[in-house]
């Protein structure tokens, strides 16, 4: 079959590479009809992770089931499902208390499985023309049959149920002010979470002209980090107070104000700045153990310059952590077939597979209004 295999930093390539087959009575095959790059993949295209050549990249899958092992019970061929980005086994103790995210079962050693990704498990992304889903009737969400809302169901796997994580982490709750740190895709569905649950003013802050018009469409209010500190400008528009909960959608690969250079801790030092004593930080945005890439030697062993006193004294609690997917995306599917959300329209380019290339580097420097992209394996 035909997948997008990582060949080296900033090199991806479509190849042909062996057909996923059953290989257990509780999986599935699916035939990808839908699969989003994203934010994620840009760490190992850019080289920033152990990521070796030859992964097949792919954590954001929707199709239709091929085939199924002998042991599956809840599916059956012809079946349209998302599946969680999350691979996890529905029985070990994190996911029966509903942490799928850190499943204890499908990846020996290490908490946590997904598709497509460094140190994640042997599992082959979808970003191909077909996937094998392990612990399949678990792990996969069933759709309504036919193509409608491809592209908001498609943003289950992930960046939907993840920006509503964001605000489970920092606890937003009606009628609070909310501040998102980065509007890529991952915060721009955190402040339309926050939009969706109530909160009564959001602010998005960012540098990408076409991200923050995105994000004041959408009703929220963008701050632009390069015409003044952020908190600052936030304080002002809250009389002086800061906002009851902040989320970190950007991670460790944050710009520093005014200058072009990462720094990594400065998105986390600027919400310690923009809450106000007692609120809640949700903190979704990748953070990792090492970096090869990082400004300088402590960030490439992932120990990071957070200001931890002033936490502290403000109060502040902290919610850290991958998204469970599993908690939110049944809720979530729900609300779009109901017309009460569509997270698509953070999409901005839906293209066949053959085009994967040119869609990572440009998707990788924000050029052309690269947002979102979603692959067709399945269109000519």
């Amino acid at each position: 079959m035909r997948a997008v295999v990582y060949k080296g930093p900033f090199e991806v390539a479509i190849e042909q590479v062996e057909d996923p087959r059953i290989q257990h009575p509780n999986d599935v095959l699916v035939r990808v009809t839908s699969t989003a790059i994203c934010g994620s993949d840009l760490h190992m295209y850019e080289g920033r992770t152990a990521a070796e050549p030859g992964i097949v990249f792919g954590h954001e899958n929707l199709g239709v089931v091929e085939e199924t092992g002998e042991g599956v019970t809840t599916l059956s061929k012809g079946d349209r499902v998302v599946m969680p980005f999350n691979v996890a086994c529905g029985f070990c103790k994190n996911c029966s208390a509903g942490y799928t995210g850190f499943c204890l079962t499908v990846n020996p050693g290490f908490a946590g499985g997904a598709y497509g990704y460094v140190a994640m498990g042997p599992y082959t992304g979808g970003q191909a023309e077909y996937v094998r889903v392990p612990y399949a009737d678990f792990n996969c969400l069933k759709l309504p049959e036919g193509t409608e809302k491809e592209t908001d169901f498609v943003l289950l796997a992930d960046i939907f149920p993840t920006g509503y994580h964001g605000n489970e982490l920092a606890d937003v709750r009606p009628g609070d002010t909310v501040a998102v740190y980065g509007a890529g895709p991952v915060g721009l569905m955190a402040a339309y979470s926050a939009m969706l649950r109530g909160a009564s003013k959001v602010f998005v802050v960012d540098r990408v002209a076409e991200r923050l018009q995105k994000a004041e469409e959408i009703g929220t209010i963008p701050v632009d980090f390069t015409q003044g500190n952020p908190a600052e400008q936030i304080r002002e528009q809250t009389d002086g107070q800061g906002t009851d909960k902040g989320i970190d959608a950007v991670g460790y690969q944050a710009q520093a104000q005014g200058e072009d250079r990462e720094e990594p801790a400065i998105v986390l030092n600027s919400l310690v700045d923009t809450v106000r004593p007692t609120g809640a930080l949700g903190i979704p945005g990748l953070y990792v153990p090492s970096d090869p890439g990082g400004p300088d030697e402590q960030a490439k062993k992932g120990m990071l310059m957070v200001a931890v006193g002033r936490l502290f004294e403000k109060g502040l609690r902290m919610g850290t952590g991958q998204c469970n997917v599993k908690r939110y995306n049944r809720h979530l599917r729900d609300m779009i077939i109901e017309d009460r959300a569509k997270p698509s329209f953070v999409v901005s380019h839906e293209l066949p597979l053959d085009q994967a290339s040119s869609a990572y580097e440009k998707f990788d420097k924000r050029v052309e209004g690269y947002t979102k992209v979603v692959l067709h394996p399945q269109a000519a």
